[in-house]
């Protein structure tokens, strides 16, 4: 397929034009024409870089690309050395940030959601990107972390009475737990996102509301995955997902 012809696919599927982000979502750096090979992976690391080129992949599609806002604007140190690498080798880069955060059926939140056996009910927060939900039958915390340990392979951090009683559940993937107070006022019983910050702990403790972070990389390895199967079903491209291990 056409660099093009993905491009306006990708941009008008999770509807970029929506929202307001920190970077910009779509093509951020430009290779070859002609798309063949596709590897997704979270972040655009030099690591995945060149394990894409490895692969000998056209184009490299993630959820953290580049030019975020606020960042130094010059192509120098890391960052230079990144684009350098995509375009000596005309990778196409495609980054897409809160659109694949939020899409109801591709994005994080949803696909993080399915895997934890989550039945999503309504939204709330910015750009209503975070989500509600309820398991689908009482559980302990102890065994809602057990749960996300199995799913996400790694022991996730928890804020709460170990044998809170938990059926209600709000979560939101990443760096997330700025939504934590609002979601606390919907009578849920735990939040899960991916990061956790001092003044959380407090939060948590005082409200009664438990709280687990179970890992910024690990909750958000969904929805890429998602995109580039559903570029491999429709356009008949070859799609492989690369995992690089990030302990966050």
């Amino acid at each position: 397929m056409h660099r093009d012809e993905l491009e306006n696919h990708l941009n008008q599927l999770l509807d970029i034009t929506q929202f307001r982000d920190y970077c910009p979502n779509g093509l951020q750096v430009e290779g070859r024409d002609n798309i063949h090979n596709i590897i997704s992976g979270v972040t655009a690391s030099m690591e995945l870089l060149e394990a894409a080129i490895t692969s000998n992949a056209d184009a490299i599609l993630v959820h953290h690309g580049y030019f975020w806002r606020g960042e130094n604007a010059c192509l120098t140190g890391i960052k230079g050395r990144r684009i350098a690498k995509l375009m000596t080798n005309k990778i196409n880069l495609f980054a897409y940030h809160l659109p694949l955060d939020s899409h109801p059926e591709l994005g994080n939140n949803t696909q993080l959601g399915q895997k934890l056996g989550l039945m999503e009910t309504s939204r709330f927060g910015e750009q209503n990107l975070a989500v509600i939900g309820e398991a689908p039958q009482v559980m302990t915390l102890t065994a809602l972390a057990d749960t996300i340990a199995s799913v996400l392979l790694r022991k996730p951090m928890i804020v709460g009475d170990p044998n809170k009683p938990i059926r209600h559940i709000a979560w939101c993937t990443g760096a997330a737990q700025g939504y934590f107070e609002e979601a606390i006022q919907m009578n849920i019983d735990a939040f899960i996102t991916g990061e956790i910050s001092e003044q959380t702990v407090h939060i948590a403790r005082e409200s009664g509301v438990a709280f687990l972070s179970a890992g910024h990389h690990a909750t958000e390895r969904y929805g890429v995955q998602a995109l580039g199967e559903h570029i491999a079903q429709k356009f008949g491209v070859n799609h492989q997902f690369i995992d690089i291990d990030n302990p966050v």
